[in-house]
């Protein structure tokens, strides 16, 4: 066996495996060669030969063109080279040779060193191979088993990463995995993002509920209803939370041209509560005037005029009117019928008044929605059946007008063009754009729902009750003492209960003489033994001293306690009391 790798194409001498080119195919040189100027061995030489011996017969049968054939043998046909030894034209089956010019007239080739397309030059000694890279070269016999024996071991071997290809085989279920992790945490996002909602609405609700519950308290406490707040030692107090409330009121006079006779309401928008309210007046309210004189209501409105009444109504019920309204019938049943009729429910039938057959039709039938014109409004506001109360008439007034304010319009500037067609003249300081806004936001209340009548109790000879005028005078109107300038009097009411009539009328003088405001609480039905004076606020304490020297009663019988709602000292006049002379 020989030391060297025989290739089986000449017997020139052993050769051994310097490299690869750069089409794979191994390169080789003689073992004896000189490191300096070492010739290359072409293990394609013989196998040329051989080729050119075949070529010469393939050539005298005019298959081609043998490239390593001598020059005088090209007289046949010639084939096409191939330089890339695909084979095209050789029925042997074997890599086409590589032309060697050298051995084939052409001057030789100077010496070069052996080219290693994955290396430096290989000068000396054996190259480390891949046997994989060497195995199955056609028409190449593999290398001995002793040079296989003296290759390196596969752990010294010199590996480059040029002769690796590295294949990403995906598993065939990677999709399944994919999906399968998307659908997991698109699921805990989900769960997370329920339980972050389901936190949000649970503050919020607390929230919500929190203010809630503050506001209600609040509430509670500004209208002086929570507990404790309702007994008599903080009196004072819910009465300054009701008079602290914004309201505006106008006192309406409807006078009867034909039949005669006043009918009066106060109509009340409470800005603060959203409420509307008209409060009728009896004409048997007493009034104080200015020079101390008492009258009533219907005698001060055709004697006195508005602007006296309006006075002694804020005296008397301790409220601010803005203004009054002179409401005269023929004008009422104009405004009726600018507001295209109204619906009452009338409680009585009311006859023609301009007709002269007593037993003809009803003007207004009695019953429920009935649709009054103008001429039917102020019929059934002005009608009083025999044997009925004068309150009952008024309470009919007070219908018709809140029908009116429902149909009314609540845009204040169409409100306002109303008034102006009306034509009235209206006493100062009200004026048409004042009256507009004001009936324009009534009839907002009376559609909505936020309207109601009522009537101010009065008791016989005109006063006011304490316990039955309160839920009127103070709630409704806001009415209370108000509290004076420094040189305003201080507002006395006082109650005869001595049994004897002409001691209000002395008591009376002498308070007035005094410097006091006086009004009248009426008769009392029985009689007491010891007069009182009594005072609500702390601060009316030497007020209500004041008005017990000048009544001539002893200072022990002033006492803190519940006064009318008008007044900042109330006075009982008991039999002790003895006018002066």
């Amino acid at each position: 066996m020989n030391d060297g790798y025989d290739a089986g194409h000449g017997g020139d001498g052993p050769y051994e495996l310097v490299g690869y080119d750069e089409y794979g195919r191994p390169v080789y040189r003689h073992a004896q060669a000189a490191p300096g100027g070492q010739q290359q061995y072409d293990p394609y030489q013989q196998q040329g030969q051989q080729y050119q011996q075949q070529g010469r017969q393939y050539g005298q049968q005019g298959y081609g063109y043998d490239p390593y054939a001598p020059a005088d043998g090209g007289q046949t046909a010639q084939r096409p080279y191939d330089p890339y030894g695909s084979g095209a034209g050789y029925d042997t089956g074997q890599q086409p040779p590589t032309p060697d010019h050298g051995s084939h007239g052409y001057p030789p080739a100077a010496p070069q060193q052996p080219y290693d397309p994955y290396g430096p030059a290989a000068t000396s000694g054996p190259q480390p191979r891949v046997a994989e890279q060497t195995a199955h070269i056609p028409q190449q016999a593999g290398p001995r088993e002793e040079q296989r024996a003296q290759a390196p071991a596969d752990g010294d071997r010199d590996y480059r990463t040029e002769q690796f290809a590295f294949v990403e085989e995906p598993a065939a279920d990677s999709e399944d995995v994919i999906d399968w992790m998307k659908f997991t945490e698109n699921r805990t996002e989900r769960r997370e993002e329920a339980r972050r909602r389901a936190r949000t609405r649970v503050v919020a609700l607390v929230v919500t509920l929190a203010l809630v519950a503050a506001g209600g308290v609040g509430y509670l406490w500004y209208a002086g209803k929570l507990p404790g707040m309702s007994s008599s030692d903080d009196k004072t107090g819910s009465a300054t939370a009701a008079g602290a409330q914004k309201r505006d009121v106008i006192a309406v006079h409807l006078h009867d041209t034909k039949g005669g006779g006043t009918s009066t309401a106060l109509l009340v928008d409470n800005t603060t509560t959203k409420q509307g309210t008209a409060v009728l007046v009896p004409n048997a309210l007493a009034l104080t005037g200015d020079d101390g004189s008492t009258t009533t209501l219907a005698q001060s409105v055709d004697d006195q005029g508005p602007d006296a009444t309006r006075t002694a109504l804020d005296s008397s019920l301790g409220t601010d009117i803005e203004g009054t309204w002179r409401l005269d019938t023929p004008y009422l049943q104009i405004l009726v019928d600018l507001v295209g009729n109204i619906e009452v429910d009338t409680d009585a039938d009311v006859a023609d008044p301009e007709a002269k057959d007593k037993g003809a039709t009803p003007l207004v039938r009695k019953g429920e929605g009935q649709t009054l014109s103008g001429k039917m409004a102020v019929a059934y506001a002005t009608y009083r059946g025999k044997g009925e109360s004068a309150d009952t008439q008024l309470q009919r007034f007070g219908q018709v007008m809140q029908g009116v304010l429902r149909k009314l319009s609540s845009d204040p500037q169409a409100a306002t063009t109303t008034v102006q067609t009306l034509g009235l003249i209206l006493d100062p300081p009200l004026t048409e754009n004042d009256l507009g806004s004001f009936l324009a936001g009534l009839s907002d209340r009376a559609k909505g729902g936020d309207f109601r009548t009522t009537l101010l109790p009065v008791q016989q000879g005109g006063t006011l009750s304490a316990e039955t005028s309160d839920s009127v005078v103070k709630d409704v109107l806001g009415g209370t003492a108000k509290s004076p300038d420094e040189d305003a009097a201080v507002s006395v009411s006082v109650r005869n209960a001595t049994g004897e009539e002409d001691r209000t009328g002395k008591a009376r003088v002498v308070l007035l003489n005094g410097g006091f405001t006086f009004l009248s609480g009426g008769t009392a039905s029985g009689t007491e033994a010891a007069s009182k004076v009594v005072y609500a606020d702390a601060a009316d304490k030497e007020n209500a001293v004041e008005v017990a020297k000048t009544l001539g009663l002893p200072t022990d019988a002033v006492a803190r306690g519940k006064t009318t709602a008008n007044a900042r000292v109330s006075v009982v006049l008991g039999q002790d009391y003895e006018p002066a002379s």
